[in-house]
């Protein structure tokens, strides 16, 4: 696996966008979740997700890349993913980054 990986998904309550933890809870930031190094452990996450799919929690999980940066920290490596885990790009007052 070249890039190390997160499921990401759409929480069907509210819309918001999350991430699959390892503990197999739905995180709204992914920041501090470890990634998917192994595909054996991507294909377990995907199943989990699938579950959580038909139990109606989550719609359109799929896997991003993302990167570590210096502080261990995870980012999105795609542009789309990066807006994604922020919020909407034309109105900074609101989405994740307004918490920030």
């Amino acid at each position: 696996m070249p890039h190390l990986k997160l499921l990401t998904a759409n929480r069907l309550t509210d819309g918001v966008v999350v991430f699959l933890g390892a503990d197999g809870d739905w995180q709204e930031r992914l920041e501090t979740l470890r990634p998917i190094r192994e595909e054996e452990t991507l294909a377990e996450r995907e199943l989990q997700a699938e579950a959580d799919v038909a139990a109606q929690r989550v719609v359109g999980p799929y896997p991003i890349d993302v990167v570590e940066d210096d502080g261990d920290r995870l980012r999105p490596l795609r542009l789309r993913e990066v807006i994604r885990a922020a919020g909407p790009t034309v109105r900074l007052d609101l989405g994740k980054q307004a918490e920030a």
